[in-house]
């Protein structure tokens, strides 16, 4: 399956309550990032950390999709 099929195809229900909980991750981290006032640099860190494990968590859960069989695979042939 090639990746622009594997992205268009039908995500399972667990992995989109991950991709859902990798954008709000993010969400809460874009808006620590933001905020207006001066945060000591542990929150900034912090905030930069669930960033990315918001980016990642909702890539990942992206790409997972369903076999012809029912089974839930991840990864697998990009179009060779």
């Amino acid at each position: 399956m090639k990746l622009a099929q594997r992205i268009k195809a039908p995500t399972p229900a667990f992995f989109k309550q991950v991709r859902n909980i990798g954008l709000a991750l993010a969400g809460v981290s874009a808006t620590i990032l933001a905020a207006p006032i001066t945060l000591p640099a542990i929150i900034i860190q912090l905030a930069g950390y669930l960033a990315v494990a918001g980016g990642v968590a909702t890539a990942v859960s992206q790409v997972a999709t369903e076999s012809d069989n029912g089974e839930k695979e991840i990864g697998g042939d990009y179009g060779q």
